[in-house]
Parts: structure tokens; sequence; C-alpha cells
């Protein structure tokens, strides 16, 4: 058996991907007689039979789908280290793009980011603040270096670090309810009534969170902007307990969580993309983040 290349490698995985050899050539922007050239010499190669061909689409054989398991492993160790390599090219960065999102208690996370970039006054730190869907939206776009948000840590571009969990709970100023709340309110029982929601920041919206669905609703762009709303007896809403537990104390606003409305506890993490190669002053802070937690970064 002679030695087969990356190439011959990439335009199999297409095709097992893809289901076929034009979609595989597009994949990879190859024409589609040299993908169908590279699969064949593979598997004259290895002599072995790699794709069924007797069916509209093009399958894998039982071999196939073995040697592509194989194959995906090798070829995202290959990717990885194509990464790594990257990474040791570059110089240190002029500047880092940091977005934070809207569930963050900003105080402290800004505190951080101000005591590691003290020690790196060459690079300047350019923040911004996106809410929502907002800050995975701009990094996956390219648009930021590391985000400290929520994320969805099934999706594979991802690494995060675990920063702190967010509990969020509902909340309204006393006698903007005509009734008094009780652990048994409903969410029915509130649509009648305006609900504060915070704007979201991506140009594609993602998922909503806390609506209610048929509700009256005025939006707002940040959590305090939503907080002074509520206060004001203008809406009820979800705010993040920090934000609010002086006022709960205080009784100046009121939670409305019970059984049936009993809020939720977001993941607060450093995100950035697992898949893109990170300069020196990068992977410090990420080391720095992942250190003063004392637990690993995660990955999927």
């Amino acid at each position: 058996m002679t030695a087969f290349t990356l190439h011959d490698l990439q335009c199999f995985d297409a095709v097992a991907r893809s289901g076929g050899f034009q979609a595989a050539a597009e994949l990879l922007h190859r024409s589609h007689p040299a993908v169908h050239a590279a699969v064949t010499r593979l598997e004259r190669q290895l002599g072995l039979q790699l794709l069924d061909r007797s069916g509209y689409r093009v399958a894998l054989t039982a071999a196939g789908q073995s040697f592509h398991r194989k194959a995906q492993t090798t070829l995202a160790q290959l990717a990885g280290l194509q990464v790594h390599a990257q990474q040791l090219a570059m110089g240190e960065e002029d500047e880092l793009r940091v977005v934070i999102g809207d569930i963050c208690p900003q105080r402290e996370v800004l505190a951080t980011l101000a005591g590691f970039f003290r020690r790196h006054p060459r690079t300047r730190l350019h923040v911004q603040v996106e809410a929502v869907s907002g800050p995975v939206e701009r990094l996956l776009a390219g648009d930021a270096d590391l985000i400290v948000h929520a994320v969805d840590k099934g999706d594979a571009r991802l690494e995060w670090i675990d920063l702190a969990k967010i509990p969020f709970v509902p909340v309204a100023a006393p006698g903007f309810l005509p009734f008094a709340p009780t652990r048994m309110l409903r969410p029915a029982q509130l649509r009648e009534h305006t609900q504060c929601i915070i704007r979201d920041t991506a140009a594609r919206p993602g998922r909503s969170y806390f609506m209610v669905e048929g509700a009256p609703q005025c939006s707002v762009p940040d959590q305090l902007m939503k907080k002074e709303v509520i206060l004001q007896g203008l809406a009820w809403g979800h705010l993040p307990r920090f934000l609010v537990q002086r006022e709960l104390e205080e009784g100046s606003l009121l939670s409305l969580a019970g059984r049936h409305m009993p809020g939720s506890v977001q993941e607060l993490v450093a995100a950035r993309r697992s898949d893109r190669p990170h300069g020196p002053v990068a992977q410090e802070l990420w080391q720095f983040l992942s250190s003063s937690q004392s637990r690993p970064a995660g990955r999927p």
C-alpha cells in the first residue's frame, strides 16, 4: 500500500460528509473531476472500496464508515496543529477585542480585565457591550477575540471558561400589579401588564428569554435601564439577582418568583473560537482567566 496524501483524505472526507462529488467539490472549491480522481486514487492506494456508487447518491461502504471515523480524528488533529503553528508565528497583538454581554456583573468583569491589561500596556483593549445573542454573533463573525456571556456549550466552534452562575429573578415595583403576587402566580396573569425586555443587538436575533406571549412590551438597551423602568413602576421583568438584591431586601422591588415563574440561572463564561489561532497576549489572557477560576477551560 502506497502512502496517501492529505489532499486525497480531505476530498474523501468532504464526499462522505456531503453525500456526493459535486457537493464536495463546491465545499472544497475544487473541480468535480479533481475530487473524483482524489477519492479513486485513495481507494486504489488503500486497496479498499470506500464508497458505494451504485445509488443516486454515493454512500459509505462498511469499510468506508470505519475509515472515515479514523480520518475525521486525523483531520481534526491536523487542523489543531495548523492553528498551533499559526499561533507560534504571531507576534504580540496591538489590540484585543472583548465583548461583554448584558448578563455580566460589569464592575467585576472590567476590574479583572483592567488588572490584566495594566501588565500589557502595548496591547490596547477594545471593549464592546452587546445584548442577548449579540456577543455570540460578534464572536462567530470574527468581530471579537473573546466574549464574556452565556454560550451554547454544544457548539464545537467554541471553547469556554466557566466564570459564574447568574440567577435571574422576575420582579416588579410594589403596586405595579393590581393584585398581591403569590408563589402560585402564572405567566398568563401578567399578559395584560407591560413587560420590559432587553433589545437583542444581533443582526439575526436568537431565542427570546422569559417572554410572555401576547403581553405588551417595552424594550431597553441594557439591564440598568431595565431596572430603572421596573423601579418606576412602568413594567415588570427579569433581572440578574446581583443587580436587585438590595432593592429586594429594602422592599422597593418585589420578587414574582414562584412555582410557575421560577426564574433561571445563566452560566456566565469567557468564550473564544476553538478553531482560530490566538496571539500570545490572547493566550495569556485565557490562562489568566482560567487560573483565576481554579478550574480547567471547558471544551466541547
